[in-house]
């Protein structure tokens, strides 16, 4: 069934491995075919990606977009591994993505990382906080 996705001035989209960038007006297009892609709202950028989880997140971008590869899986599962080692209270939101992936649910998988980078940002904003009231 195809699917009308439209776009704000200047919104981002992914498509498969393509990157489109609406121009100066809105605008509306029909996909016909099954096919993964993003929003601009839910793209991170290389460049934006400053934190462990955000890095998680590309991962599963790259492995929601292009199907999963044995590279892209193996770099999930170290990256993975690490935030476990470096903050276990992450356990349940890895878990879950975990899940999501085995079960083929790539692109709930993206939004529970979502959840994922909320919680690494809480955990950061915490550890400011402790660190402000400690000097």
């Amino acid at each position: 069934m195809p699917l009308k996705i439209e776009l704000k001035p200047g919104e981002r989209l992914l498509i498969g491995g393509a990157a489109i960038r609406n121009g100066p007006r809105r605008s509306s297009f029909v996909i016909e075919t099954m096919t993964n892609f993003l929003r601009g709202s839910d793209i991170i950028l290389e460049s934006e990606a400053d934190t462990a989880c955000k890095r998680l997140f590309l991962t599963l971008t790259v492995l929601y977009l292009a199907g999963p590869t044995v590279e892209a899986e193996d770099l999930f599962v170290r990256q993975a591994n690490a935030l476990m080692a470096a903050a276990p209270s992450m356990a349940p939101y890895l878990r879950d993505i975990h899940d999501l992936l085995a079960d083929g649910e790539r692109y709930r998988a993206l939004k529970r990382c979502r959840d994922l980078i909320q919680y690494e940002q809480s955990l950061s904003e915490r550890l400011t906080a402790s660190a402000d009231s400690g000097a």
